[in-house]
Formats: C-alpha cells, structure tokens, sequence
C-alpha cells in the first residue's frame, strides 16, 4: 500500500504562483510513476504532469507546460509540482496519484492505483 497526502494549495491572483508538496508513505518503492491531475467542478479529471521515478523523465499536458515543473525529493518520498504564470482556468482540486507498473500511459487516471485527498487551488481573475 502507498499513502499520498497534498498540500500546499490556496488561493491566488492570476500571474501567481504555488508549490504542491505530495507526500508519499509506505511501500514506496513500488512506485514507477507519480502524476498530477487537476478537476474542476462540473469537468471531468484532467491530467497535468508525470515523471517517471526510474529517472528524471517528465511529462506535461499543453495546457501546463512551461509553466508548471515537477520533481522528486527522493530523499523525502515528496513529489513537488511548482506552478508559475497562473491563469483561472487551472482553479480545480489537484490530485496526486502513484502507478505501481512503468506504463506508457501516463495520462490515463486508471495506470494510477494509489491516489491522494486532493488540494483546492484557486485562480482568481
């Protein structure tokens, strides 16, 4: 079993800017991927950003990319997502999620098996 607890969401201005901390415990060596999805009412999930935890490999939706980063403190089991240039439409709940296989598939919700209580992000115009 892994265990995910985010943090680090709030409110902010547009041109704004948030680091997510996601918190990994238990069996974390049987993590492959780490991933961030985002919703926001009344929409359906929507993936952000991955890495591969084998590497550095990194991968960003287009919506997102240039804008947001994600890393890992493997010393920490801590996954980071730092979020630059805000605009209101990423306002949702942020979710991070934990893949147990090296799948192709990053953007997909089910290649995730372990998922976090999500953090609130709001980007106010």
């Amino acid at each position: 079993q892994v265990q995910l607890v985010e943090s680090g969401g709030g409110l902010v201005q547009t041109g704004g800017s948030l680091r997510l901390s996601c918190a990994a415990s238990g069996r974390t060596d049987r993590m492959y991927i780490l991933g961030w999805f985002r919703q926001a009412p009344g929409k359906e999930r929507e993936w952000v950003t991955a890495i591969r935890l084998s590497g550095t490999t990194s991968y960003y939706s287009a919506s997102v990319k240039g804008r947001f980063t994600i890393s890992m403190d493997n010393a920490k089991d801590t996954a980071l997502l730092q979020m630059i240039s805000l605009k209101p439409e990423d306002t949702g709940v942020y979710y991070c999620a934990a893949s147990t296989r090296g799948s192709y598939y990053y953007q997909s919700p089910g290649t995730y098996d372990y998922w976090g209580q999500g953090t609130q992000v709001t980007v106010s115009s």
